[in-house]
């Protein structure tokens, strides 16, 4: 099947097993968004975290979105119509909800389009030639040391490659994802360390208050030490690991989850 609408779309990178494992009962589908400033994406925040979630019985993919030179809306706009094909199987069938998981500049994406205005929306709809329903936010939202704010203890980098020459004060606030959070952002689970040199904590922080504010179910996890970029962490084990865990677990209660098990022996009832 086709993309739904009309303008171009970047590589999706769909993981080998995700539709055998959706066509088997796993529940939901996972998007991945992987960090690198805006200016690159880390493969082991992409292939690496799919293969992870296959390992788990969890659909999922990668999209290799827009970065510098591409500016906003570029990026947010792919994630958007990423989302829409999925829901449209463009790629196939994968019944339950929809989440992002983002890794620091891409964690700021992840955060954006779980907060994507109306106006963000309707734009793409009239050049994509859709109704702006069909370009929902995700129904989960999972931001690993995200880059949150672009004015408060932002990450520069992030913020000059995103906006390039468009880069005003009054743009880059609009753009903090804390000010973007209203009522219907998605449930959001976030984590980060203490001391991350690169983007510093207060970013979770900033947007945890504002999900608290606004009434949003989250769940935050800060880890003493780790630097930045650490992905699954595997190099620097627990307790920073244990947001593997964790994270499952919280997608699991919001309904993305592998396949039921079976005991021997038993068999599934299915109800009209």
């Amino acid at each position: 099947m086709s993309a739904v609408g009309h303008l171009p779309r970047v590589p999706f990178v769909l993981h080998p097993r995700a539709k055998e494992l959706a066509d088997g009962g796993a529940s939901g589908f996972v998007l991945v968004l992987p960090g690198g400033g805006y200016e690159g994406r880390a493969e082991h925040e992409g292939a690496v975290i799919t293969a992870f979630l296959a390992d788990h019985g969890i659909p999922s993919g990668y999209l290799e979105y827009p970065v510098a030179p591409a500016i906003y809306p570029e990026a947010l706009d792919q994630v958007l119509l990423a989302l829409a094909d999925l829901r449209a199987a463009v790629h196939g069938a994968f019944p339950g909800p929809l989440a992002v998981i983002g890794f620091s500049a891409g964690g700021h994406l992840a955060a954006s389009v779980a907060t994507a205005t109306e106006s963000e929306r309707a734009d793409l709809a009239g050049r994509e030639g859709t109704d702006p329903a069909s370009l929902a936010r995700p129904d989960l939202a999972t931001l690993c040391y995200p880059v949150i704010s672009l004015v408060n203890r932002a990450h520069i980098g992030s913020r000059r490659n995103l906006l390039g020459d468009t880069d005003t004060e009054a743009l880059a606030t609009s753009l903090s994802v804390e000010r973007r959070v209203d009522a219907d952002t998605p449930p959001a689970f976030l984590w980060h360390t203490a001391d991350d040199a690169a983007v510093p904590v207060e970013n979770s922080l900033l947007m945890a208050a504002a999900l608290r504010d606004a009434a949003v179910a989250f769940e935050l996890h800060v880890y003493p030490t780790g630097r930045h970029g650490l992905g699954l962490a595997d190099d620097v084990g627990a307790p920073v690991t244990d947001w593997r865990d964790a994270w499952l677990n919280w997608l699991a209660r919001g309904g993305v989850g592998p396949a039921p098990t079976l005991s021997p022996g038993c068999a599934v009832r299915r109800t009209r």
